[in-house]
């Protein structure tokens, strides 16, 4: 029997990219993965397509896979030959059962292999700006389960822990928080101490709250924290060291839809500006057959409206044999810096760019550079309106419109865990298109999203769905961001002047 291989993985405490590049490798090389429930759902994006998909959350108190199905299901993918992830949120092996999936693999007899991740106990304190160890304040950390095996209580030497002088970290402890402040100040703990509950990572209910061991159970239940939450005891826990905080959209959910690369150079800026972002809809481009025969023997000007338009048009013109050389009697023109950059990277420069990047702008540009009769190539997308033509052709331009790629709603890897489009403060729309399939999907536009449209005609797609809707300056990722950015920004100014 050719039997295949499990690697535990731990995907570290909050975004994607705090996977190890060891972690990142194992996972894009994998044929399946089985996910925890505490990940960011964007990591996947990093297993190939065809790798099979399987949830298999643990969480205490709430409808769960039982450990032993997790077991079963590792062995049988790795006994069908398959090189199989395990993803699990944190760190596998601090409270995170990974010992004993190992174990059960090596009862069955299944190869395995353990990457270490970055545990909640360090990276939801680190995310609110706590260090679990500081110089003057903590020379030691204790990473404590509040939930044992068995009757679920707390461990039995729980109160010598009153007597450490470094930082008490508790796990799984939400629902005994009482009772472990009681016991800590029973057993001499001064019931001053800083102490904080913490709720970050990819956890739904994010929570920050602080306040002395004593009063920190009372607080916790006033302000509502959900499981799962960090329970931070020690001086530190009255440090906040947050760069988070500094940026703009810290706090803010942004859910996503469009292409993956669009998904990509979003997801790029939105998180270095604090914003949690996280895929709703993913569409998936495919090519259309289309032959250059007799399109370009008498064909001045070539007209790209995306990056995808400019890919697909060298690709058929690589299978088709030809040589670059024949282009030497066009013009190009684009409709913005991103298309522009990919013609480039082409070789060809652009003739034509408008200062806005939208359709509109190109339209007018094209009109004012290009004589009358004169024929025009626009290749594009199949799911593009006909504004664009409509305009050329009334200033007497001969427009050939060819839709060279479609765009359509790719493959739904989406479970009951993901995080919800009504969580989303801001959804962002690169396509009329996109709106129509997100709407055949979800049915509607969550009241409270505000939503983010690439340009004019995706913002018309909106309308009547939307309560808001914010449209980019220029029909790009930047310029989605950028509107995202003031309005955020506005809206905090107004905030601020209630008080």
């Amino acid at each position: 029997m050719n039997c295949g291989t499990v690697i535990l993985v731990g995907a570290g405490c909050g975004r994607r990219d705090l996977i190890t590049l060891r972690g990142l490798r194992a996972l894009q090389n994998c044929q399946a993965v089985v996910f925890d429930d505490l990940i960011d759902r964007a990591i996947l994006d990093f297993a190939p397509k065809n790798a099979e998909r399987i949830w298999m959350g643990k969480r205490s108190g709430l409808p769960s896979a039982a450990q032993e199905d997790i077991c079963a299901t590792l062995i049988r993918l790795a006994r069908e030959g398959k090189t199989v992830v395990r993803l699990k949120g944190g760190d596998p092996f601090v409270f995170g059962r990974g010992g004993e999936e190992l174990a059960a693999l090596e009862k069955a007899g299944v190869p395995w292999e353990e990457i270490p991740g970055i545990t909640s106990a360090i990276a939801i304190p680190a995310a609110a700006g706590i260090p679990v160890t500081c110089r003057r304040l903590s020379r030691s950390v204790h990473i404590v389960t509040a939930h044992t095996a068995g009757d679920g209580g707390l461990p039995e030497d729980f109160d010598r822990l009153a007597a450490l002088e470094g930082t008490l970290v508790f796990l799984m402890g939400l629902k005994r928080l009482p009772e472990i402040s009681k016991r800590l100040i029973a057993a001499g703990k001064n019931p001053e101490t800083p102490a904080a509950v913490l709720s970050g990572g990819n956890a739904r209910y994010p929570a920050d709250i602080r306040g002395s061991l004593r009063r920190l159970p009372d607080l916790a239940r006033e302000a509502d924290v959900k499981s799962p939450a960090v329970i931070v005891v020690g001086p530190v826990a009255a440090l906040c060291l947050k760069s988070e905080a500094k940026r703009p959209l810290a706090g803010l959910r942004v859910g996503l839809t469009g292409t993956p690369d669009m998904q990509d150079k979003l997801s790029v800026l939105l998180e270095a500006r604090g914003a949690q972002v996280f895929s709703l809809q993913e569409m998936e481009v495919i090519p259309r057959p289309f032959a250059l025969e007799g399109l370009l023997e008498n064909c001045p000007w070539i007209v790209f409206t995306s990056p995808r338009g400019v890919g697909r048009f060298f690709q058929a013109f690589r299978d088709e044999g030809r040589d670059v050389r024949s282009l030497a009697g066009c013009r190009f023109a684009v409709v913005g810096a991103a298309t522009e950059e990919t013609l480039w990277k082409h070789g060809i420069q652009a003739d034509l760019r408008p200062e806005t990047f939208t359709t509109a702008a190109l339209g007018e540009a094209l009109a004012q550079r290009v004589s009358k009769g004169t024929p025009v190539l626009l290749l594009r997308s199949a799911q593009s309106d006909n504004t664009l033509t409509a305009r050329l052709e009334r200033e007497g331009l001969s427009v050939q419109d060819i839709r060279i790629y479609d765009v359509r709603p790719g493959v739904n890897r989406r479970t009951e865990q993901t995080v919800d489009a009504a969580e989303a403060d801001y959804l962002v729309f690169s396509s009329a298109g996109g709106v129509r399939a997100f709407l055949k999907e979800f049915d509607r536009i969550p009241p409270r999203a505000v939503c983010a449209a690439i340009g004019e005609v995706t913002a018309a797609a909106l309308t009547g769905h939307a309560a808001q809707i914010l449209t980019a300056s220029e029909a790009s990722a930047v310029g989605v961001v950028q509107a995202i950015l003031s309005h955020a920004a506005a809206f905090v100014q107004c905030a601020e002047s209630d008080f």
